[in-house]
């Protein structure tokens, strides 16, 4: 650096966007097989190391049903790749997943994919109707599901537990299907926000598309051991549970038990856990019902934190109960996380973070155009077509890409903008943003200093309709224990952070705020807990 850069007369520069608006990571070579890059390597190089470790409690103690090092558990994904391929599948046909999460997920994904075939990971908890449509709508020439679970599978293939153990007895394939980086693996389909589900294609490349995030967001390592709190139905808990340690010869810790809160913290201890990975909002239960001072938590380096917005109240309360950070991560289904904090960046309470390295993210405007917006400026979000994480496309429904997608730039419906660090800063979905007195307001900025408030403990703002054409903005209060309704006082520390018009005008006090499965508050489900 000059003497002439370090002259105080002179402003330090603003955050710029690149010249060249493209994805400027290293890109995948052209013959790419999503399960080969994730296991072959580690195999090799650390054959007796665990590579999963499956636990279940078992009455008061934590046991390891399980424990699979590189060297067997990558012939085991071959051997099933091979049992796959027996059952008369050809390379490209879909396979639904429908299990609890067990070994045997994790091996039929990755094994499904070593063949050249496409699974679908389901949610074990989907009703009847809602499996047979994803079946449907994905043309499953396959379906694997426990035997607790119905499904009327029709033309599709029925695969049993039983199938999957004899699989495993198959001679592994010799190789791995030769796939190219753009050819399909994997289909997994978003709840969205109302209608039906769509089917989200992503490519063999979303694996490498993922490396970004290794010093981006977790600052990984091979010696790390991971323990993730979700489901593998779920592209958080696939990549940051499996995907991304195994390509880094990290040690996944799988727990299949009941999800008492209780657990996490003793699994943490038992297991050395370096990194924890789930939603805010189980932290938050961790913190509100465990007794952090008891389990030796030494070994945890920090926390990953992503599917919902982690406020600065949660990040601080866990740190002065653990001394441990959490680093957050923003994404969607269609390119998984490129925004994120991590441990070589300085937290800024209420930021996201700043792209992961290589990453190009844009602000646009909200009306149209594909001229980035500066500094300051909300607009939406986008990602640069070039990312090798982003999506192949929507499953059937092509239409509804030309809504996504504005020249070379995917965007995904959320709002954002830069700060003069490069720092982003999220103001919600484009549909989520409320009018108030004319203006747009974002419920997560009011969210962001209403969760100060010392009474509060989770806060949910929309915009509510209180009489024919007249709407406010309501705040939707959980307090803590031993905390009383005061709307004097939340509108003065509301008026003390925010400008007069986004002020909420109604204050609905309600003992629990809806969620989807995945932790994130579900605002269209707010209005009707107004009993005014």
């Amino acid at each position: 650096m000059t003497a002439e850069t370090n002259t105080p007369s002179r402003p330090a520069p603003s955050f710029r966007f690149p010249e060249t608006l493209t994805y400027s990571g290293e890109l995948p070579p052209q013959a790419f097989n999503l399960a080969h890059y994730c296991l072959a390597a580690s195999a090799r190089q650390y054959p007796q190391k665990p590579a999963l470790v499956v636990v279940s409690d078992i009455e008061d103690s934590i046991e390891a049903a399980e424990t699979w090092t590189y060297g067997e558990l990558e012939p085991a994904v071959r051997a099933i790749a091979a049992g796959l391929l027996s059952q008369g599948l050809t390379p490209g046909d879909r396979i639904m997943i429908r299990l609890p999460n067990t070994s045997d997920y994790a091996l039929l994904f990755f094994g499904a994919i070593a063949a050249g075939l496409v699974p679908l990971p389901a949610s074990a908890q989907l009703t009847k109707d809602e499996a047979e449509f994803l079946m449907q709508d994905s043309g499953a020439s396959a379906v694997v599901v426990d035997a607790t679970m119905q499904i009327d599978h029709g033309s599709a293939r029925l695969i049993t537990s039983d199938d999957i153990q004899q699989f495993k007895k198959c001679t592994p394939l010799d190789e791995y299907a030769p796939t190219k980086a753009d050819d399909p693996a994997y289909l997994v389909y978003t709840s969205g926000t109302s209608g039906k589900p769509k089917g989200v294609l992503h490519a063999h490349r979303a694996a490498w598309g993922r490396r970004p995030m290794y010093q981006g967001w977790y600052g990984m390592q091979p010696q790390d051991v991971i323990l993730h709190a979700g489901a593998f139905n779920w592209t958080y808990t696939l990549g940051v549970g499996l995907t991304d340690p195994w390509a880094n010869g990290a040690t996944t810790v799988l727990y299949t038990g009941e999800k008492d809160v209780s657990i996490w913290p003793r699994l943490m201890e038992r297991y050395s856990a370096t990194l924890f990975a789930a939603v805010p909002s189980l932290y938050r239960q961790i913190l509100k019902y465990c007794d952090l001072t008891t389990p030796d938590l030494t070994t945890l380096r920090h926390g990953l934190t992503a599917g919902e917005a982690l406020s600065e109240s949660l990040s601080q309360n866990w740190h002065k109960a653990t001394g441990k950070r959490l680093y957050e991560a923003l994404g969607m289904s269609e390119c998984s996380t490129y925004i994120s904090t991590s441990p070589a960046m300085e937290i800024r309470p209420g930021s996201p973070g700043k792209p992961q390295p290589g990453r190009c993210i844009a602000i646009l405007p909200v009306e149209g155009g594909t001229e980035p917006l500066p500094v300051g400026e909300i607009g939406m979000l986008a990602v640069h077509r070039s990312d090798p994480a982003l999506m192949l496309g929507y499953w059937n429904r092509s239409d509804e890409e030309d809504e996504v997608f504005r020249g070379e730039w995917f965007l995904g419906g959320d709002l954002a903008a830069y700060d003069e660090d490069g720092y982003l800063w999220y103001h919600g979905r484009a549909d989520d943003v409320m009018n108030a007195m004319g203006y747009r307001v974002s419920p997560l900025e009011v969210e962001l200093w209403l969760g100060t408030h010392p009474s509060i403990a989770e806060v949910a703002v929309t915009e509510l309709s209180v009489k024919s054409d007249v709407s406010v903005i309501a705040a939707f209060i959980v307090l803590k224990p031993g905390q009383s309704p005061d709307d004097a006082a939340l509108n003065a520390h509301a008026a003390k952070h925010l400008a007069t018009y986004k002020v909420p005008r109604q204050y609905v006090y309600v003992k629990a705020l809806p969620h989807t499965t995945n932790g994130k508050v579900r605002r269209r489900d707010l209005p009707p807990l107004f009993k005014g």
